[in-house]
Parts: structure tokens; C-alpha cells; sequence
């Protein structure tokens, strides 16, 4: 995750990046699940009710209208997961770095598509540093935005608001977008430390003293707070960009579901509470999740996925040739990887490879 819109992006390094494969579930979910058998008595209802206020919703399909990509033929879905680096409330200020940031941009973007079937899922990241034609859109207040070309794909969230993004993201992939997720700088952390930490093969020594994180090559148990500044680590890793944390981002997410999976959560009524509590608390949806019902539903939906095949790979991007600090969409790599989602079909191995690798 990011400080600002105006960081710079990616730079000159060409060195190839590991690809890296396999995700996790989206078991995150998996708390709200484990509440759910605790509804008996007052109590209960009274824990059901509180996580229940906690999310919020976002009417995604009413802000767009019908202007939008066809829904896949089949039972797919594609889901878009934003990090959000809010400022709103005086913990994500202090998180974020103090309040001198006004807005909030999408620091963390990733498309997961869950093929018909349900038994593998792709999480596809977004650079944040990526040139974008940012559609017309309503921004959140009802005032109508025009269109214009060459914005930096975070930029977009605090322009417009949510629905923006995901019009964004529809005009860029062609891909119809059923459902939305958000989290928060404080609901990031509040879930790491509920569960107790989450332990990382840090693959080589940080240093970064505009975050404050210092950290050793090698497994490392972290905390929230220091889980947040891991995965916003921009000038400890790689060359400095967007591109070059992505694999850390990556590397966390699997190592936070491993860490929610193997938590014996069922004998840990408690557990599962605060677990739950934090994953909801912070946390915006699409109106069609915005209820533990719905939320429980979904999860369910995604009991098949085999951790073992999930891939994540980054939108293949190349240096933008007016501004080498910014990206675009490489092609045809960019074009046959929308393809296979919208087709929900196999993505071609050409298809994620990125000529812009953040070293």
C-alpha cells in the first residue's frame, strides 16, 4: 500500500520477477461462518447484530445502471478487493502516517475470478501506478464526473468514490464485476493482531526508513502494525515502485488465510467472535454482501476452492513511454488475460508475463 497519488511509480529496473502461484481460499470470511453457530439465546443475537451493523454497503449495480459488461455465461464470479488508505478516523490516520493526506485512494486492487465450478480462483493485482481511461462517472455526492484519459488507477477511488472503480475496472477488462470489498488501514491491522500475528519468510533484509520498518531476511512474526508497513514497504523491496511490493502483498495474503485456516476456530468461540469482528468492522461491500447472511452465503459458495490451484498474478504492464515512473497495459499480454476471465477459460501462460517487473 501507498501514501499518495503523486509517488512515484515504477522506475528502470528490468530484472525478472519469480512468478509466483497458489492462494488461499477466501476464508477470511470463515469467522462469520463460525458466529453463525453461536445463534442460541440473547447473547448470540446480540453478537449477530453487532457484526451485522459493522459492514457497510455500497449499491453498486444502482450507481452504474445498465451500461455495463454482459454477466459471464456460466457461474463464475469476479470480485474486486480493494485496500483502502483512508484517513477517516484517528487510527488511520496515525496508521496511515498522520492526517496531512486528505481522501483516500485504492492502494491494493486485486480482480479474483472464482471459475464455474468453484474449485480454483485467480487474483489478478493491479498496479496502482497504472495509466487508466477513467470513464464518465457519478462521483459519491450525485455530481457527474467526465471522462478523461491518462489518470493514475488509484486516483480514481478518491475522485469518485467505489463505483468509479469498478466502472473503471468493467471499461478497462471488459469484465463484468459481481460483487466489491473493502478494507481499511485499522481493519487491516485490527485482523492481523485478532488472530494473533502472522508469521512471513521475509525474502531479504528491509530497511526502510520512511515507514520505520526494519526487519531481517527470513521468517518473521508480525504484528499489525507491522504487517501494515510490510505490505506498504515501497523503498525496502525491488526498485522502489508498486510493482516491486506486489510480491509482498501477495506473500502476506497467503500467509494471513493460512493463519485464519489453521486456527482452531471452532473450539474458540471467542476467537471467532473477535476474528469476525474485525474482518466486518472495517470493511465496505457491495449491497448484495452487506450482511453477515449474505457474507456467509458467499463463503460458502467458496468451501470447494482448493487452496493448492489458486494463482495470483499481476496485470502485465510496461513503462509508460512519456513518463517511465508510470505504467500501462502491455499487450496483447493484458488483452488475452480479460479475455480468459471473461470467457472463463484457462489464462494463457503468455498472458502473465509483464514486461515492467519492479525488479
Amino acid at each position: 500500500m501507498s501514501d499518495d497519488v503523486t509517488t512515484p511509480g515504477a522506475r528502470a529496473s528490468r530484472r525478472a520477477a519469480k512468478p509466483r502461484r497458489r492462494r488461499r481460499g477466501l476464508k477470511i470470511t470463515l469467522g462469520v461462518l463460525l458466529v453463525l453457530l453461536l445463534a442460541a439465546g440473547g447473547t448470540a443475537y446480540w453478537l449477530f447484530n453487532r457484526l451485522d451493523s459493522n459492514i457497510k454497503g455500497v449499491d453498486i449495480d444502482q450507481a452504474l445502471g445498465e451500461d455495463r459488461p454482459e454477466k459471464l455465461p456460466t457461474s463464475g464470479q469476479n470480485l474486486l478487493v480493494l485496500g483502502s488508505d483512508s484517513r477517516a478516523g484517528a487510527e488511520n490516520q496515525e496508521l496511515g502516517g498522520g492526517g496531512s493526506i486528505g481522501g483516500a485512494r485504492s492502494d491494493t486492487a486485486l480482480v479474483v475470478h472464482i471459475p464455474e465450478g468453484r474449485s480454483k480462483a485467480v487474483a489478478v493485482s493491479i498496479p496502482r501506478d497504472t495509466l487508466v481511461t477513467r470513464p464518465e462517472c457519478a462521483t459519491d455526492g450525485g455530481s457527474a464526473m467526465p471522462a478523461k484519459e491518462r489518470v493514475m488507477f488509484n486516483s480514481v477511488y478518491a475522485q469518485a468514490g467505489p463505483a468509479c472503480v469498478v466502472k473503471t475496472v468493467e471499461k478497462m477488462s471488459g469484465v463484468r464485476i459481481d460483487h466489491y470489498l473493502e478494507i481499511n488501514f485499522a481493519g487491516f491491522k485490527d485482523l492481523v493482531d485478532a488472530i494473533g500475528g502472522v508469521t512471513v519468510d521475509v525474502p531479504q533484509d528491509i530497511d526502510d526508513k520512511a515507514s520505520g520498518l526494519h526487519l531481517t531476511a527470513g521468517p518473521q512474526k508480525l504484528d499489525g502494525t507491522e504487517s501494515l508497513a510490510y505490505v506498504r514497504t515501497r523503498h525496502g523491496i525491488g526498485d522502489g515502485s508498486d510493482l516491486g511490493r506486489i510480491g509482498l502483498q501477495q506473500q502476506f495474503l497467503i500467509a494471513l488465510l493460512s493463519e485464519v485456516k489453521s486456527q482452531d476456530l471452532l473450539g474458540s468461540p471467542a476467537s471467532s467472535y473477535r476474528i469476525a469482528n474485525s474482518a466486518t468492522k472495517s470493511l465496505t461491500t457491495d449491497s448484495g454482501l452487506a450482511s453477515l447472511t449474505s457474507l456467509a452465503e458467499f463463503a460458502r459458495s467458496m468451501n470447494g476452492v482448493d487452496p493448492a490451484s489458486m494463482e495470483t498474478i499481476m496485470l502485465p504492464v510496461a513503462y509508460d513511454k512519456a513518463d517511465p515512473n508510470r505504467v500501462v497495459a502491455a499487450e496483447p499480454q493484458a488483452g488475452q488475460l480479460w479475455k480468459a476471465i471473461r470467457e472463463d477459460t484457462a489464462i494463457p501462460e503468455e498472458a502473465k508475463k509483464s514486461p515492467a517487473t519492479g525488479g
